[in-house]
């Protein structure tokens, strides 16, 4: 008596293919990944590209989540249609697309948990619900009421991403994994402070109702032409000194990763907290501007960066 045996495909691209999508994810990331690219070009050659898989793998699911031409529904529906196809890729069977074909031979490269790279497909579906398809006609919206709601939007937006990442920087130590959750925390918090008012102005407020309520100031002020500074200052500077605190965190996982990938990390952490600190020094003015880090600073610190790789 016989047994069949069903075999599941196995889709190999060939060299060409892969040196192609990896190609093609090292362009999105380099003219998408305003930050976080500068940390990508200190890495070694098949860590960099498994970054830049992750990315644009990332970047093709905020594009369908963020589509304001398209209702929720929709938008939730053609995310859960990229995720199906990456399952299929990842499975085995045959794609063109070069992102997927990027990101399963990363994945099996790093060993990256499939549940993770769901995570940061879900993560980015967070902002895309029903009652949140256009700004409210009273105002923009308060996302989260308490911090510790706040601490779980930005696990699954950002803490599953410094996950992801260390998965492809390596570490042995499990104690990494906590404090790589906590300096993605830090990046995330960071985006919220600098985006406080563009955000606002789409009808999304996500610094916590009870903060907002410490401190007498209603969603409506953070649309403001011109805001009152001198009431914003706590305010902003209340979620400054979390992000600081976690980026202490980033510092304890730097030297947890594998050496030829803490030059990546440290200019990654230098980068976002640069630019808090910038915020800073400028009295917490967000709403005037959008602070960004020149090419030029950013373009210092990859060059330590470069020097800490050679070291």
């Amino acid at each position: 008596m016989s047994t069949a045996v069903h075999s599941t495909p196995q889709f190999l691209p060939t060299e060409s293919q892969l040196h192609m999508a990896y190609s093609v994810c090292r362009g999105i990331a380099r003219s998408q990944a305003k930050n976080f690219y500068y940390g990508f070009l200190v890495l070694p050659k098949r860590k960099r590209q498994a970054l830049c898989a992750v990315y644009a793998f990332m970047r093709r699911c905020d594009d369908i989540s963020d589509d304001p031409s398209l209702p929720a529904s929709e938008r939730r529906q053609r995310l859960e249609t990229w995720v199906d196809s990456f399952h299929s890729a990842q499975a085995g069977y045959p794609t063109d697309d070069p992102v997927l074909i990027a990101l399963t031979d990363a994945q099996r490269r790093f060993h990256i948990p499939l549940g993770l790279l769901d995570g940061l497909a879900y993560g980015t579906s967070m902002d895309a619900e029903d009652n949140q398809e256009e700004a409210a006609p009273s105002g923009p919206k308060i996302q989260y009421q308490s911090f510790q709601d706040l601490e779980r939007y930005c696990y699954h937006v950002a803490s599953v991403v410094g996950l992801v990442c260390i998965r492809i920087f390596g570490y042995t130590d499990p104690s990494a994994e906590p404090l790589a959750e906590r300096c993605g925390l830090a990046f995330q918090l960071t985006n919220i402070i600098r985006d406080v008012k563009e955000d606002a102005s789409l009808g999304r407020v996500y610094i916590p109702a009870e903060d907002l309520e410490q401190f007498g100031v209603s969603p409506e002020e953070l649309t403001a032409a011109a805001p009152d500074l001198a009431r914003m200052r706590p305010l902003m500077e209340m979620q400054a000194q979390r992000a600081f605190e976690d980026y202490r965190a980033g510092e304890q996982l730097l030297p947890l990763v594998s050496e030829d990938s803490q030059p990546a990390l440290w200019v990654l952490m230098t980068i976002y907290r640069s630019l808090l600190e910038k915020i800073v020094r400028l009295n917490y003015d967000v709403f005037s501007r959008r602070v960004s880090l020149t090419t030029r600073e950013k373009l210092a610190i990859l060059s330590k960066g470069f020097l800490k790789r050679i070291a």
